[in-house]
């Protein structure tokens, strides 16, 4: 493994384009499919009736389970196959709390390395993402997410670790799995959010080099999926 970028195939999956294998077309797709809640949490994942939906052979479509074990979306039940991991609010506390943990400092040290180019690109991501903003229970919800993680991708670009990199990316899909549960069953976004102004505080924080006070933003802004989600009671 010379680099992060290739310590794994699911990794390399994570921000392909245009899949360049069956077995990556396969994984986007599940990955898809299980982020959007499409493939419910605990729902026993049958290859013989998965591989035709997905257009893969059995062997393809096991490949691309096995990816999804790695990122933790699917777990494997020995010789019984795969099944969608479960939710509960303790998995999301946990998830949530190591990404506030990870990316605040991540985001530190990017605001302390951060050039030029840095800033220009950031401010880029967060001017697309402000285009999507009045989108993001609609149609665009997918272009939205796109953004969103170009985003947060931004603010961390200039911390040189691929480690961390990686693990907050991993985490990143299940915060927008639990996202997409909160989202598809109540309207608690569109009555205590104001995402815009949330991104906006990060966003201003970081460009003029604010690092505890980005920090603080961003902690907020990942804490609060996990708030309202908790308030309204919406998974075990």
């Amino acid at each position: 493994m010379s680099q992060m970028k290739s310590h794994s195939t699911s990794d390399v999956a994570i921000d392909i384009a245009t899949p360049r294998t069956l077995a990556e077309r396969a994984f986007l797709s599940l990955r898809n499919d299980v982020i959007c809640g499409k493939l419910a949490p605990g729902e026993k994942l049958r290859v013989e009736h998965l591989k035709d939906q997905y257009q893969v052979g059995a062997s393809t479509l096991r490949e691309a389970l096995s990816l999804l074990v790695s990122d933790a979306l699917v777990t494997a039940e020995g010789q019984r196959g795969f099944r969608v991991a479960p939710i509960s609010l303790t998995d999301l506390e946990d998830v949530t709390n190591t990404r506030v943990m990870l990316e605040t400092e991540a985001l530190r040290q990017s605001i302390r390395h951060g050039d030029a180019q840095w800033e220009a690109t950031l401010t880029t991501c967060y001017q697309l993402l402000t285009q999507a903003e009045d989108h993001i229970e609609g149609a665009e919800t997918a272009q939205w997410e796109a953004r969103n993680k170009a985003f947060h991708d931004a603010l961390i670009a200039a911390y040189d670790s691929p480690w961390t990199k990686y693990m907050l990316s991993i985490l990143y899909r299940h915060g927008e799995r639990y996202r997409n549960i909160n989202w598809r069953l109540t309207a608690a976004h569109a009555v205590e959010r104001r995402v815009h102004e949330e991104h906006d505080s990060i966003f201003q924080a970081a460009i003029n080099k604010q690092e505890a006070r980005a920090a603080l933003a961003l902690e907020s802004h990942i804490r609060l999926t996990h708030d309202i989600v908790k308030r309204q009671a919406l998974i075990a």
